[in-house]
């Protein structure tokens, strides 16, 4: 069985461009890899339109940070309420960065000076997910790439509420640090203007964006919450879903409408296994479930 590296990684809804999408990421940044890719099977079409042999998933690894791309569709598409927060230490590297991320993309703010940055910018990619580039430290964040998650419309004013919330949830978490907005933008003064925790180990920040926004939490993007045992998954799921919705497949939304997916780590090997009868059987039982019954997926993956 593979054992957890990370408690959490960022899941990515893609329509058929998981794997591109990941051998691009892995380009930009050292450390980095490809790893295991899953397909679908003749259930696919069924589920997604997704003919057998397309990749379902896709993991990856930027530079210690760890990720799933996922083909699903044109269902949900990826907006700015979750962005990649990416501290670049030499002007080189947040150049070429830049130039990466921004070609075909949708620039927000543009890569210059501001008062919280010597250079700084936040540019959503060809494959529609955000990035705030800073020149920066890495050593004082504690990492590279840390999801960025913002509160908008009806969740404006909760990034505090959120974050308390979430590290009574996982194990070694704690907040790091909180700054508010002062009185210079009227009704923002005491909001968050960021914040900077940790769960299970792992940096996070959030923000209250208060303008007016045409997007809110998705599908788009997750956090996928990764378990080895029922009993972990059990508690993730009662916790995640308090105030919230169940969906399908291991997928809920918080109390806050932020996407989570609680899966075991065994479900990745099974669905890559060479034999398509077990693969066959594991995807259909899945695909029934909402939380993940463990036992149930072992006993159809043995046949």
């Amino acid at each position: 069985m593979t054992k957890i590296t990370k408690r959490i990684a960022t899941g990515l809804w893609f329509d058929t461009q998981a794997e591109e999408a990941a051998k691009f990421y892995t380009s930009l940044f050292p450390n980095s890899h490809v790893g295991v890719i899953a397909r679908y099977g003749k259930e696919g079409y069924e589920v997604h339109h997704q003919p057998e042999g397309q990749v379902l998933t896709v993991t990856f690894n930027l530079d210690g940070q760890e990720f799933m791309g996922t083909n699903g569709g044109p269902i949900f598409k990826m907006n700015p309420t979750i962005s990649l927060f990416t501290v670049c230490e030499t002007e080189a590297e947040i150049t070429k960065l830049w130039k990466a991320l921004s070609k075909d993309g949708n620039v927000m703010m543009p890569l210059d000076k501001y008062d919280w940055s010597e250079k700084y910018g936040w540019v959503s990619d060809r494959y529609g997910l955000s990035w705030q580039l800073n020149l920066g430290s890495v050593q004082e964040v504690g990492q590279r790439i840390t999801p960025m998650v913002m509160y908008v419309g009806n969740q404006f004013g909760r990034a505090e509420e959120a974050v308390k919330f979430y590290t009574t949830v996982f194990e070694n978490s704690s907040i790091e640090a909180v700054h508010r907005y002062g009185p210079e933008i009227e009704g923002h003064e005491g909001k968050v203007m960021h914040a900077r925790f940790k769960l299970a180990g792992q940096t996070f920040m959030a923000m209250d964006g208060g303008l007016q926004h045409d997007f809110e939490f998705n599908e788009g993007i997750a956090l996928v919450v990764n378990c080895e045992t029922q009993t972990e998954i059990d508690n993730y799921w009662k916790k995640l879903t308090a105030g919230g919705q169940e969906s399908m497949c291991g997928w809920l939304k918080d109390k806050f409408g932020l996407s989570w997916e609680v899966a075991p780590v065994q479900l990745g090997e099974m669905l890559v296994d060479p034999d398509p009868k077990k693969k066959g059987r594991v995807m259909n039982a899945f695909l029934k479930m909402r939380k993940y019954d463990l036992a149930t997926l072992e006993k159809e993956y043995a046949g």
